[in-house]
């Protein structure tokens, strides 16, 4: 089992000295959302041709702004994209229904959280037994007072279903011993306790695991959105999830007991996940006796495998790092789309 406590020890350090992030100890490139200026053309491992150009690719959903059915069989001209209001010209558009997809479970383990493990570990299971197909990949981080990778990426819901079995609250014994952390010296502290680390487990995921994937890529939170203690704030998980070009799903989900027994007011993190959903094309379900876990899952699954895909050429073409905000309209006013914010116009010699 594989954990990210030595690389938030190393964030840690470098956020406070200014320093790069130190990694795991395989190096993972960076990717941007736009592939090299040169067309290349490409093998694949799997055998598909792949041409490099320069162009933005957004992933999206469109729904009805009333009921929030998902919209189907939509045509390129249904569409106008705008980069930082001006209209762009679509280049390339497709339905990806059927597009691999690499996905990231990010599953809160904080005492908030411990009696609805159970809950979670088996609708996770029943998830990915249905949506992770023979070109999938998926993996599994519990994040608390620590953030860990259960399961690295796998096509086989088998061990990502064994590796939910090892999901324990941080007050609750483990499955297995303690994951033994390297003697890396001192680690300087910003002076605020370690609860919740759920923003610095969204900028891991994103930066570690996402950003050198390429395709259809998402992350699925399940939290009350509560956060304690971490490096990074959320504009820096938003900023880290936009750069890996991630889709962020978060499932609000509240032991309102937990917090009543306790004589605190919690559970107030919903803000939170909205933005970083919303910054990046993803949506926020609430759980609730309505709602129940099994069924968030199944909406998240029908959205994975209803998106549009728009590829355009920026009329912009600096590379200058700098934030681009994106617009995608339709031509039917009852219509609205579910897309990034944005993204970064990264230096190749960044990338």
């Amino acid at each position: 089992m594989s954990s990210f406590s030595r690389s938030f020890l190393f964030i840690a350090l470098a956020a406070l000295t200014v320093c790069g992030i130190s990694g795991w100890q395989s190096a993972i490139a960076s990717q941007d959302p736009q592939p090299p200026s040169n067309p290349v053309t490409t093998p694949g491992q799997d055998g598909v041709i792949r041409v490099n150009v320069e162009l933005v690719n957004i992933l999206f959903t469109v729904k009805a702004k009333k009921g929030g059915q998902l919209i189907p069989n939509l045509e390129k001209q249904n569409f106008t994209v705008y980069e930082d209001g001006k209209q762009q010209t679509i280049q390339r558009f497709s339905r990806e229904t059927d597009l691999p997809l690499t996905l990231g479970l990010l599953i809160d383990i904080s005492a908030s959280q411990e009696r609805l493990i159970d809950i979670e570990r088996q609708a996770a299971s029943q998830f990915f037994s249905s949506v992770i197909r023979k070109k999938d990949e998926a993996f599994l981080i519990s994040f608390g007072k620590s953030t860990d990778l259960l399961q690295d990426y796998t096509n086989s819901p088998r061990q990502l279903s064994a590796a939910l079995q090892d999901l324990r609250g941080d007050g609750q014994t483990p499955a297995i011993g303690p994951i033994p952390i390297p003697n890396t010296g001192p680690v300087p502290t910003v002076g605020t306790p370690k609860g919740t680390l759920l923003f610095d487990a969204v900028y891991l995921a994103s930066n570690e695991k996402l950003k050198s994937e390429v395709g259809r890529k998402a992350m699925i939170l399940i939290t009350d959105g509560e956060d304690q203690g971490s490096t990074y704030r959320v504009r820096d998980a938003i900023e880290a999830a936009q750069r890996a070009d991630a889709i962020v799903y978060s499932i609000y989900y509240v032991d309102r007991g937990f917090y009543y027994a306790s004589g605190m007011i919690g559970g107030g993190g919903e803000g939170d996940l909205r933005k970083m959903s919303e910054a990046t094309g993803g949506h926020v379900f609430t759980v609730s006796g309505k709602h129940p876990l099994s069924e968030i899952f199944n909406q998240i699954q029908e959205e994975l495998r209803n998106q549009y895909s728009i590829g355009y050429e920026s009329t912009n073409s600096r590379r200058d790092n700098t934030f681009r905000h994106i617009e995608i309209k339709t031509d039917n006013k009852d219509y609205r789309v579910q897309a990034r914010n944005g993204y970064y116009a990264t230096p190749p010699d960044a990338q």
